[in-house]
């Protein structure tokens, strides 16, 4: 996900945002918010989430899985958002 931290990192200098400031907002160490950008640890939905609260941009902006879904990505997210749905699950802003 090299791309993910890459992105991370234009948009936050976009922002004038330091790593500092991000690493704190997010409750971790600046050397931990430089590995996330520069590709050093995977990516979970909640970091993302929370990198995309800061930046106040939408968790897509910064990394899209529809690399890794193929031709069918609609169809892999709407399956997702019914599963959602169904199970009860509260399904984030940033989804609909």
């Amino acid at each position: 996900m090299k791309i993910c931290g890459q992105n991370i990192r234009k948009i936050r200098r976009s922002k004038d945002f330091t790593q500092e400031y991000m690493a704190f907002e997010m409750g971790i160490s600046q050397k931990a918010y430089s590995d996330i950008e520069n590709a050093r640890v995977k990516i979970n939905f909640e970091t993302l989430t929370k990198i995309s609260d800061i930046l106040e941009i939408k968790p897509s902006d910064v990394c899209s899985v529809s690399h890794k879904c193929g031709n069918d990505f609609e169809g892999k997210y709407n399956d997702l958002v019914e599963y959602m749905k169904k199970s009860g699950m509260e399904i984030p802003k940033e989804f609909l």
